[in-house]
């Protein structure tokens, strides 16, 4: 039984503590690590623990330039993500932070996560919860309600290899898609600081709810070892006294608390069973 509260730490630290606890229990692995959503936001903090990271994502110029200017990655694919390169039983980590919410299909490609991961490994979601009140108004006023964050300078073409893992232009254009294939790092300039963003408008599948991870992990023999909410959604726009903390009120007086307006996000720690036959009841 999950105990339902506000993180003790912010998301990433919680997240990166969880990681570096399992990379303990296994100090003679090296620790590979999948971060789903990797065009805007930063990985897990792992320490001096050996690890491989991989990121995944979805196709666009603007994650893409990101991406390409983080070398923190050893390897990343961008594309559909239902059809990205994901070898069954790779990860030890599968970190997702705000990207179920804002894919589509996300039942399939969650699917394909828990599929890449080994057993005993762990599951990492964080994510904007659509049955909020936040969640509602973020359906019906997507460009209202997005917060406001610093935007990534843009990137200007013909300035050479942008970080470590830059791709080699393919025939005088940008890297390929899918591919492994990198440049060498730079010697002639270090690499620019990577300014983050914040993550993308939502889409907002059904199963981008807590109901909706509680009851995928419920059919999929998932165990959630640990949940909780937070409020970083509303807090950005005013907590207290902005117009969208009046706005969710509102919403959840209408919808008689069916859409909440305690929190606007949802964060899971989740663990797939050594046993593969094993059944959460």
């Amino acid at each position: 039984m999950t105990d339902l509260r506000t993180p003790p730490v912010s998301d990433g630290d919680l997240f990166s503590e969880r990681a570096r606890q399992y990379a303990l229990e296994r100090p003679l692995e090296r620790i590979h690590v999948l971060e789903a959503g990797c065009g805007w936001g930063t990985g897990l903090d792992l320490g001096d623990r050996a690890h491989r990271l991989t990121g995944v994502d979805m196709e666009s110029p603007e994650l893409r330039a990101y991406t390409c200017e983080r070398p923190d990655l050893d390897a990343w694919h961008l594309g559909d993500l239902r059809t990205v390169p994901l070898p069954p039983r790779s990860y030890d980590i599968v970190h997702a932070s705000y990207l179920i919410e804002r894919v589509p299909h996300a039942e399939l490609v969650l699917d394909r996560f828990v599929a890449a991961l080994k057993p005993g490994g762990l599951l990492l979601i964080h994510m904007r919860d659509r049955n909020t009140a936040y969640g509602f108004l973020d359906r019906a006023l997507p460009r209202w309600m997005h917060p406001s964050g610093r935007r990534r300078k843009r990137v200007r073409p013909g300035r050479g290899a942008r970080g470590a893992h830059a791709r080699v232009p393919a025939q005088g254009g940008e890297g390929t898609p899918g591919t492994d294939t990198r440049a060498e790092p730079a010697t002639r300039r270090p690499p620019r600081p990577v300014v983050r963003t914040g993550p993308p408008p939502a889409t907002y599948d059904r199963i981008a709810s807590r109901a909706g991870i509680q009851w995928y992990c419920v059919m999929r023999g998932l165990v959630i070892s640990e949940e909780y909410t937070s409020r970083q959604a509303i807090d950005a726009l005013g907590a207290g006294t902005g117009p969208a903390e009046l706005l969710c009120r509102l919403v959840s007086a209408v919808s008689r608390g069916r859409l909440t307006a305690d929190h606007s996000e949802v964060t899971f720690v989740i663990r797939k069973p050594e046993n593969r036959f094993a059944r959460v009841i």
